[in-house]
């Protein structure tokens, strides 16, 4: 077997750089702050500049408005979106229009709008399936139950709900959307979907429930990789400038091997994710066992760089001063989204269980 190169293209850089610079200038820490304390439930302005960019159909086709590219470049953006803490639900409208997009039967009038931005999506995944319950009568789907949290419900057009009887997609322009919910991050609208025998429009395809899960795991694990190497960097940073007994505290050998430990982790993110995308892009029959071992090592990981970050820190880290709390919040809810580290262990097993019983083996 060949070695893997983790190294981005220049395309792929050259996207990741631009991302950069735009997020730099519309989402650096001052303006995500001045976001918080306006109390809108997203920043429109940055929206609007990403849509006008192309980032919403960076995985769509261009036969149907996007621009081509796969998921690891949508896996590029995901990461500065999470290094930038920005506040828009990107990573819920990306799913929902991809989700739409590859079934192979489904409501297509949704795309163009949600690939330019003027529609918003979001998506309602449970590990509990059974939280929504999908009844047909007469040739006509409705769904009711209750499930949440959900990113970007608050504002969404159309929600992308997963159910054990496949996965629908609902207007919720028509049904109604939920009120946003009190919630830890406050660069993140969320909101618990509610359904009482609400129309419903089936969406078809053989992988569509695990292609859904693979790039959700996948997207939430490059939010965490994002948010991940900037603690990483300012705690560095940190360490070099912060003074105790007249020598930096990034020389004494405690903090060094904090921040080796950190090393680590993000470079473990930063090789899963890479890998967990690269998968998905190439539609290989292991992209399920490669999202859900990124977003095992992920969740973990993202932990423990945090609380190493906030130790290096100490109390500050954690104050409304320091922009350290904001990755600390929002590391919290990617780690759960789209299944925890638990969860992703269970579907690793099934995967290699299933192998076995067949007589494949495992690798």
């Amino acid at each position: 077997m060949p070695p893997m190169d983790f190294e981005l293209s220049e395309d792929q850089l050259a996207l990741q750089a631009a991302a950069r610079s735009l997020l730099d200038d519309r989402a650096d820490h001052q303006r995500v702050r001045k976001h918080l304390s306006s109390g809108q439930p997203f920043d429109t302005d940055l929206w609007q500049a990403m849509a006008e960019q192309g980032w919403l159909g960076v995985a769509l086709p261009e036969a149907q408005g996007g621009i081509g590219m796969s998921w690891v470049e949508a896996a590029v953006l995901l990461e500065q979106i999470g290094r930038h803490t920005a506040p828009v639900p990107f990573l819920p409208s990306l799913l929902a229009l991809t989700v739409l997009a590859s079934a192979e039967q489904g409501p297509t009038d949704w795309l163009a709008d949600l690939a330019a931005g003027e529609r918003i999506g979001c998506v309602a995944w449970n590990r509990h399936p059974g939280a929504v319950t999908a009844i047909e009568a007469g040739g006509r789907w409705s769904l009711s139950g209750r499930i949440g949290p959900v990113e970007g419900a608050a504002v969404a057009d159309v929600a992308v709900v997963a159910t054990a009887a496949g996965v629908f997609a609902v207007d919720l322009a028509t049904v109604g959307r939920p009120l946003a919910e009190p919630a830890m991050d406050g660069t993140r609208v969320l909101s618990w979907l509610t359904f009482a025998d609400a129309p419903a429009v089936p969406l078809q395809g053989d992988r569509l429930a695990a292609d859904l899960l693979d790039r959700g795991a996948v997207g939430a694990c490059a939010e965490l990789l994002g948010g991940a190497s900037q603690v990483l960097e300012m705690t560095a940073q940190y360490a070099k400038d912060r003074v105790q007994f007249d020598q930096p505290i990034g020389s004494f050998q405690a903090v060094k091997h904090r921040c080796a430990d950190m090393v680590v982790d993000v470079e473990g993110m930063r090789s899963s994710t890479w890998y967990g995308a690269w998968a998905i892009a190439a539609v290989e029959p292991d992209a399920s066992l490669a999202a859900s071992t990124a977003k095992v090592w992920c969740s973990d990981a993202a932990k423990r760089v945090m609380a190493s970050g906030l130790q290096v820190h100490g109390g500050i880290g954690f104050t409304w001063e320091h922009d350290l709390h904001l990755y600390m919040k929002r590391s919290q809810f990617a780690g759960l989204s789209y299944g925890d580290a638990a969860f992703h262990r269970d579907r690793v097993a099934d995967v290699l269980r299933a192998r076995l019983v067949s007589g494949a083996g495992v690798f």
